[in-house]
């Protein structure tokens, strides 16, 4: 039997690497198991010590578990919500370890969460090409979808939900009855929803799904967009808009609400250090607003992986590679330089949020906060986004198709990692006849190098071991 280990990732900075590595070793001890009778049994992911397991954090950890080589599985933790499911559709934003039961949070008596268990499932799917699953979890969804409008879907058409639904705990953003990050993530849902329907082939529910998204995109589009601010905006009960500038107006971006035009203008906000643009990519409010803390002070300025990961993966959307890897990058460095003020980084911890002017973690004295080790978030910047956006490679099992999208060649790639029952390892270095890229394989998939604005290229991989010269392609 082979024993499986944990895809290793090469890069230049052995920096990235170590805490690539240090990461899954922290993972072990998130692995928890109900003790109670009546308690909630099986292995799940949850914050060590927490007496609460967060859909939020469920929805995220599968990103970065899907990496593990199946060592840790990463629909088990999802499998807990829905197995929750109420006969309403509700599943709630949280439950308690001990009793499985919701456990209540102010200001948000349904138990609402950002609905992106479609997201998550759809990226679940081209990891593991388990179609089955999709079939199972289509009918959950659906009935969790109907619920959340019969609790907060209006005339307008849009969705009227608590802040303390959207996670963003102290934002500025009084007055809100529509949050913007609320309802961008209902379209996301509704366009994933639509997405597992075509991979069933099930024209009716993703006819269906499609029509809700594009009904919703034309909403928030016309009640949220302010076209001489180019930023997408809460509105309050009367439809006006809370001209405060949050990160949660990033969050359409993910769902592919602008057009080119609106994206390119939102999108220049980011590199702007009046706004969003800070040294430690990105605060979760402009640096501009009055109420913005250099300290970070909760949702009022601290940079939250999960947040810069969701711009980022925003960015993706529209092609926006090159800026997306250079803020994945300086957010890393920021993330090691804040583990130890004396720059060693072998010792230290990784935080829930970071300050957005210089290195450390954020400060909120009112609160206990940053969390250490929160790895819901911090992991997917360590593992996800060193995958993803820093080596650049992106896989799909049921295309057979592995993406290396970078924007120039440097010593770098990932080894044994595996596809299912392949397993395989994609390397660059430069040898006397040029850059070389070394494959190896145990059964034939297709690899496409997009190498920015020089050469894109996709070839077919043979089993066994293969090399190609950049230069002869």
């Amino acid at each position: 039997m082979i024993k499986r280990d944990f895809p290793k990732i090469h890069f230049y900075d052995q920096d990235f690497v170590d805490i690539y590595d240090k990461t899954w070793a922290w993972i072990q001890d998130y692995w928890n198991t109900g003790n109670e009778p009546e308690a909630i049994e099986g292995k799940f992911f949850v914050y060590p010590g927490s007496k609460t397991i967060k859909q939020l954090d469920a929805v995220l950890a599968s990103f970065f578990l899907v990496y593990s080589n199946r060592i840790y599985q990463a629909s088990p933790t999802l499998d807990l919500f829905y197995g929750r499911q109420e006969p309403s559709g509700a599943i709630r934003s949280a439950y308690t370890v001990d009793t499985g039961h919701y456990p209540g949070e102010p200001g948000n008596p349904e138990g609402l969460s950002l609905p992106l268990f479609t997201w998550a499932e759809f990226n679940l799917y081209h990891k593991s090409a388990n179609k089955k699953r999709v079939k199972d979890v289509i009918p959950i969804l659906d009935r969790y979808t109907r619920w959340i409008d019969s609790v907060c879907r209006k005339e307008n058409g849009l969705y009227e939900a608590p802040l303390a639904a959207t996670g963003m705990g102290n934002s500025p953003r009084e007055g809100t009855v529509y949050p913007v990050d609320f309802n961008a993530c209902m379209a996301i849902n509704a366009l994933y929803m639509s997405a597992l329907a075509d991979i069933l082939n099930d024209k009716e529910v993703g006819f269906q799904y499609k029509r809700r998204y594009f009904s919703l995109k034309t909403r928030i589009n016309a009640l949220m967009w302010d076209n001489e601010e180019g930023f997408y905006y809460d509105i309050d009960g009367n439809e006006k808009q809370i001209k405060v500038k949050t990160l949660a107006g990033y969050w359409p971006l993910l769902a592919e609400i602008p057009n080119d035009e609106k994206a390119e203008r939102i999108i220049s906000k980011l590199q702007d250090p009046k706004l969003f643009g800070a040294p430690h990519p990105f605060p979760s409010l402009a640096v501009c607003e009055k109420d913005f803390d250099q300290n970070g002070g909760g949702y009022r300025g601290s940079v939250f992986p999960h947040l810069t990961f969701m711009v980022i993966k925003g960015l993706e959307k529209y092609q926006r590679w090159e800026l997306a890897r250079d803020c994945a990058i300086r957010h890393l460095y920021f993330m090691l330089d804040s583990m130890n003020p004396d720059g060693n980084h072998h010792k230290g911890k990784l935080w829930e949020a970071y300050l957005p002017l210089k290195e450390g973690p954020a400060v909120w004295p009112e609160a206990d906060f940053p969390r250490p080790q929160y790895l819901a978030y911090g992991a997917l910047s360590t593992i996800c986004l060193t995958i993803e956006n820093i080596v650049g490679l992106f896989i799909s099992l049921p295309r057979k198709t592995v993406d290396w999208i970078i924007p120039n060649l440097e010593i770098m790639g990932i080894e044994n990692l595996s596809l299912k029952k392949n397993m395989i390892t994609i390397l660059s270095n430069k040898s006397g006849r040029g850059w070389e890229i070394h494959m190896e394989s145990e059964k034939l998939y297709y690899f496409t190098i997009n190498i920015l604005g020089k050469k894109k290229k996709t070839l077919p991989i043979p089993s066994g071991k293969c090399s190609m010269l950049i230069d002869k392609l």
